[in-house]
Order: C-alpha cells, then sequence, then structure tokens
C-alpha cells in the first residue's frame, strides 16, 4: 500500500491542534513524540536509487536532483550538509542507509499522456523493478510541470512497493511531481506562499527553480520514509494506511523556532538571498525538513 505525503493537509492539521496553546493548556508539558517500530524490515546498506524521469525535465532539473541524492551520502560537503540530514536515518535500527544514483531512464515523448493514473507510476516504477533482484534498490518517478497524476495537490508525493513477480522480492517505489504550475501552494511551500494558513513571504529557492526545490523537500521527505518504513511495517504513528514517518512527523519545520506557518531559522546566502540549511556536492544548497530522531524522541534540525 503506497503511503501519501501532503504538506497542505498535515500543516493544516498542525495548525487546528496548536490553537488552544493560546489557554492554559500552554502550562502542560509536550508529551515526546514516539515513531514506534512494528518489527518489520527497514532498508539498510548500500542502496540503489533508480530514476524515472517522466516528461520534460532541463539537463540542470536533473542535476539538482541527481546531485541531491549523491549528497546524502557523501561526506565531504561543508556542514551542515545534507549527509549530516541523512545521518539521522542512522538512528533507526539496523545502522546506516547509503543512497547512490544508479540507472536513469528519461521517458520525455509522454507515452503514457500527460494525465497519470496510480496503476500508471506503479507501471513505471515496474521498468526497473521488473530487471532488479534487489531488495536494497528505489525507483523514484519524477513527473514534469506539466504532468497531472491522480490525486496530486492533495498529496504532493507517495512511496509504497511493488508485489513480488515470479520469486524477486518485493522492491520500494516513490513518485514526485513538479508543482510549479498546478499547486506550488500546497507542494512548494515555502517557496510560494501557503493556500492555507499565515500568508507570510516565500523564501527564495536555493537553487532558482521553486518547483525542482520543492521537489527536493518532498523527495528527501519520501526517501526518508521509505527507508524507515518501506512496507507498511517499519517506524510510523497511527494507522498504518496514513501513517506518521520519519518526516512527516515534523511536518512544516526546516529550522529553530518553527511554528505553523514558519519555517524556522535558516541560513540565508547574501548575494541571491536564498534561504537553506545543507550544503550538497557540487556546490548546491538544499533545504531539509526536519527528521524524527529516535535517539531523543523530537524533531531533529540542520540549523
Amino acid at each position: 500500500m503506497a503511503r501519501n505525503y501532503s504538506f497542505a493537509i498535515l500543516i493544516s492539521a498542525v495548525a487546528v491542534l496548536l490553537l488552544p496553546a493560546l489557554t492554559s493548556a500552554a502550562l502542560v508539558e509536550q508529551q515526546p513524540l514516539v515513531l514506534q517500530y512494528h518489527n518489520g524490515q527497514l532498508l539498510k546498506g548500500h542502496i540503489t536509487v533508480n530514476l524515472v524521469w517522466y516528461g520534460s525535465f532541463t539537463p540542470i532539473q536533473r542535476s539538482i536532483i541527481v546531485d541531491f541524492i549523491n549528497s546524502l551520502s557523501s561526506p565531504t560537503a561543508t556542514l551542515p550538509s545534507a549527509a549530516s540530514w541523512w545521518k539521522t536515518t542512522e538512528n533507526y535500527k539496523g545502522g546506516s542507509s547509503a543512497l547512490v544514483v544508479g540507472k536513469q531512464y528519461l521517458h520525455s515523448v509522454y507515452t503514457l499522456g500527460k494525465t497519470l493514473k496510480n496503476k500508471d507510476l506503479m507501471a513505471l516504477a515496474s521498468k526497473f523493478n521488473a530487471q532488479s533482484n534487489q531488495l536494497s534498490a528505489i525507483t523514484v518517478v519524477l513527473t514534469a510541470k506539466d504532468v497531472a497524476v491522480e490525486g496530486f495537490c492533495s498529496r504532493c508525493g507517495t512511496h509504497g512497493s511493488t508485489r513480488p513477480v515470479n520469486g524477486k522480492p518485493r522492491t520500494a517505489y516513490i513518485w514526485v511531481g513538479n508543482s510549479e504550475t498546478q499547486c506550488p501552494g500546497q507542494c512548494a511551500w515555502p517557496f510560494h506562499q501557503p493556500i492555507y494558513g499565515p500568508q507570510t513571504p516565500p523564501l527564495v529557492a536555493p537553487n532558482g527553480d521553486v518547483g525542482i526545490d520543492g521537489m527536493i523537500i518532498n523527495l528527501a521527505t519520501l526517501l526518508a520514509g521509505t527507508v524507515t518504513n518501506p512496507f507498511n511495517n517499519g517506524y510510523f504513528q497511527g494507522p498504518a494506511t496514513a501513517p506518521l514517518e520519519a518526516v512527516t512527523a515534523c511536518t512544516g519545520v526546516f529550522g529553530s523556532g518553527s511554528y505553523p506557518g514558519y519555517p524556522g531559522q535558516v541560513l540565508v546566502d547574501k548575494a541571491s538571498g536564498a534561504s537553506f540549511n545543507a550544503y550538497g556536492l557540487n556546490g548546491r544548497r538544499y533545504l531539509l525538513p526536519a527528521m524524527w530522531d529516535p535517539q531523543t524522541s523530537k524533531c531533529r534540525t540542520l540549523v
């Protein structure tokens, strides 16, 4: 079963929960956030990330995302880094998850059309999964800004797993869409004003592309959810059909002092005014969401 990730819906829920904080209830100490481990398999060790680019992406757009994935397992970048953000996944059972980009499939001719159903996403993900005997592999389907996907905007992406076929193990997949022209207020916040809640000025995207920088946030969220809850029996809180996972449990938090509608204190480039909190390979900068840390039972930010 696929797990959906929608920023807008989750942040609305957080806002509703925080309204009573103006009363005497604010004096009650907040309980630790706990994601229960359900004794299932996690994705650990060396993990190949195969990419399916559906629709039109420029070479620069593709390089931003490829550099991000490779940055997660590269300790050479300046701190705070994408690798130091990813290192929190080591605190989940089983040790580290080292990601490396594998094969890439450029699907620029829209052979399935520009309106995709969930079954189409599964078909695209299966292109690699059918050729792979690797359990520790993730296929990521990335859809361009002019591709409508079933449920898009009520969800910004999803992750799940394919069924075992002909003795081959089930494998994990992710879908993330470019929301630039469809719903940036829902899926590219804080680089665009939100649809709901406080209308604070948007941040400047660190790579100069609101759609792609929004995809980075959602991809980061889903990669963390995939390695810590790949088959719906890993780490999560709440019902298995709509779980809070490693990052969705910390939705809307990017820096210290955050609150609904305000992402928190982050780093700002003096020259461009771009906001970020992580350095990556090839001079890249990214804004990455907080991740739940099992060691502290708190949402951990980089800054």
